[in-house]
């Protein structure tokens, strides 16, 4: 952990020694009465926090701000559910580079085992602050779940907008991953927009029936080459491309 993360607008003055993140203060960091740490809220500002007393149950600690909030990238990933394993990599990698928002939905290949997993009853909130605090960052994406692809589309389709999908920009950059069919190499992608959607399929990847919605929608299809990635190594690639063509990384 590069930052200490809590929950709720006001950060508290005391931790339990039971807590993870009062092992990691104490057997990683090796801190003691009169030490500092990076701590802040999720969503909200950073500061530094003075341990004043340890006892054998609490660690206690003064908190002063000094940054605000560090806004996350304009980039949402839209990604098929893969196996709960992957899964945990995905959202704590993407949390990690920044992502704004992910959006994960039922696709046509994917096993429809893997949106019934206990991950997303709650546990998967922990692998975004895994992420997060790897980061040193105190943004944590938001993260949506679809039934599938006609599901997010009616429900986020807004014909006004220029890009036709809602992510709260005015022009969003709308691409999706395929090997099969690619009309541009990512890292060749022009980027002209305020954000962007990039999307990735399930492990088996998109079915023509997708391939056709995504098209209708006037998504750009784009490779990260030739050769069949795991979804996490393309999320991780993809997620990575794509900001440096942003101008972020």
């Amino acid at each position: 952990m590069n930052i200490i993360l809590f929950e709720g607008k006001k950060i508290p003055e005391k931790l339990s020694i039971k807590d993870e993140r009062a092992k990691h203060i104490l057997k990683i960091l090796k801190l003691k009465a009169g030490d500092k740490f990076s701590c802040g809220s999720v969503n909200g500002s950073a500061g530094k926090g003075t341990i004043t007393a340890i006892d054998s149950d609490w660690i206690y600690f003064k908190w002063e701000q000094t940054a605000g909030f560090r806004s996350l990238y304009p980039l949402t990933l839209l990604i098929g559910y893969t196996r709960p394993i992957s899964s945990k990599r995905i959202l704590r990698e993407a949390a990690s580079l920044g992502v704004e928002k992910i959006i994960f939905i039922g696709t046509d290949t994917g096993e429809k085992s893997y949106r019934d997993s206990n991950l997303w009853k709650g546990e998967y909130k922990k692998y975004l602050l895994d992420g997060a605090q790897q980061a040193a960052s105190t943004g944590v994406p938001d993260v949506e779940f679809y039934k599938d692809l006609q599901t997010f589309f009616r429900d986020n389709t807004i014909q006004s907008m220029s890009s036709g999908i809602d992510t709260g920009f005015s022009n969003t950059g709308m691409i999706v991953l395929d090997n099969i069919e690619p009309s541009v190499k990512l890292s060749e992608y022009t980027y002209r927009g305020n954000s962007c959607l990039l999307s990735i399929g399930s492990e088996r990847g998109w079915s023509a029936r997708e391939r056709d919605i995504f098209r209708k929608h006037q998504f750009v299809s784009a490779s990260l080459g030739s050769r069949v990635l795991r979804t996490e190594t393309a999320s991780t690639a993809g997620i990575s491309l794509m900001l440096a063509r942003m101008g972020l990384l």
